[in-house]
């Protein structure tokens, strides 16, 4: 049976993410992009695939956030998290919607891993199904990683 909260979790992920395409324009087809997964999860719980789902809620925020924390560290998230105290500042949805976005990612990998831990503790299919959910972000986010780099320079 289809688990309706971490569906609910995932499609307001991907909902984050064609929002934050609308806010920051320029990066519509990566925040496009960035969306695509959640709806794979969804997808995989709707089609009773719910082992691959919940490892792939657990291993695609988790790569998300540490890219994302990676890419703009601390001191990004303490950026992001300004405009909420001056909403007066032009970035005020963006930034706003990365928070939401970075919580949302945290309460899906925690579902996710509770009813991992619940239901597919004992059948011994974990680290295989960990290692294929590992390749497949990784291609995933590689595919994005390479796309964001090869972008062209913004003119000054």
């Amino acid at each position: 049976m289809i688990h309706r909260g971490i569906a609910t979790i995932a499609l307001a992920l991907g909902l984050c993410f064609l929002l934050l395409s609308h806010f920051d324009a320029q990066f519509f087809l990566i925040h496009f992009y960035e969306s695509l997964i959640y709806l794979a999860i969804v997808l995989m719980l709707s089609y009773f695939e719910d082992r691959w789902a919940y490892m792939m809620g657990i291993v695609a925020p988790a790569a998300w956030l540490v890219l994302t924390l990676t890419w703009s560290g601390v001191t990004g998230l303490a950026h992001n998290l300004s405009p909420v105290f001056n909403p007066t500042n032009a970035f005020l949805p963006t930034g706003s919607l990365t928070i939401v976005a970075i919580v949302l990612s945290i309460w899906l990998i925690g579902t996710c891993a509770y009813r991992w831990r619940r239901e597919f503790t004992g059948l011994h299919k974990g680290w295989s199904t960990l290692l294929v959910s590992m390749v497949v972000v990784a291609a995933y986010y590689a595919v994005l990683l390479v796309w964001i780099l090869r972008w062209p320079p913004i003119a000054a």
